[in-house]
């Protein structure tokens, strides 16, 4: 069996419709437990007090709002090279989900770094990054919804994607490239002397995996109803 076989909407949509429900069931779980355990059976923190317990909330969010882009990215080439339109659907599917993401990084942020900054924004490499990303989701949403031809917008919104993963990557490696910045290095490292004590890693684990399913599941449903929307409108073409 090959995986580009679900690049057929009728295969896709029978993976999908039987991959939804236990997929919720275990986004469910991991959320429940991950943000149960993060902010109810973690101890503040010796410098943040309880402000850090935000972390929960803010690491996966952003997480998701980069690696969306990147997922977009990927599906966009396929969509180009190969003119799958499930793999563009998917990235349109995508961009909401992902823009959502970033408001909610944004959003912790911004109260995360009130009391350990003394202001809810700076001009940090990866504030300001981050906030150009909001603005290309904004684009790439606004593209579509634009062109009225699917593949033509499909073509435009896919080069667009690939202009817009370099400051997906500045996102995520802005820390690195620049040292003066306010924002903390990764809160999930290798270096054991970098990434987050023991006590809060293990439930940030759980929020990641069931923030990552949760953004699989939203993903799968809207692909869904992006293609019941195309078959609609080639219907009704049909009958016009």
């Amino acid at each position: 069996m090959s995986f580009w076989e679900y690049a057929n909407p009728v295969k896709f949509m029978g993976l999908s419709g039987r991959l939804i429900p236990v997929l919720s069931v275990l986004t469910a779980l991991c959320l429940a437990v991950g943000i149960l355990w993060g902010f109810f059976g973690t101890p503040d923190d010796y410098k943040q007090g309880s402000t850090v317990k935000i972390i929960f909330l803010h690491v996966p969010s952003a997480m998701i709002a980069i690696n969306a882009w990147i997922m977009m990215m990927i599906t966009s080439l396929v969509w180009l090279i190969r003119r799958h339109h499930v793999s563009a659907l998917a990235a349109k599917a995508a961009a909401p989900i992902g823009l959502t993401m970033t408001l909610i990084a944004l959003g912790t942020g911004a109260i995360w770094g009130k009391p350990m900054w003394g202001t809810y924004w700076a001009w940090d490499p990866r504030l300001t990054s981050f906030m150009i990303l909001a603005v290309f989701y904004l684009g790439y949403i606004a593209l579509w919804n634009a062109i009225e031809d699917t593949d033509v917008a499909a073509d435009l919104t896919s080069i667009l994607c690939m202009v817009g993963s370099v400051f997906a990557l500045l996102s995520r490696y802005a820390v690195n490239f620049w040292n003066q910045g306010l924002h903390q290095g990764a809160s999930l490292s290798l270096d054991k002397e970098e990434h987050v004590d023991n006590a809060f890693y293990f439930p940030l684990l759980v929020c990641i995996a069931g923030f990552v399913l949760l953004f699989v599941i939203l993903v799968l449903i809207r692909t869904r109803t992006e293609i019941r929307l195309r078959r609609a409108a080639s219907l009704q073409a049909r009958n016009t």
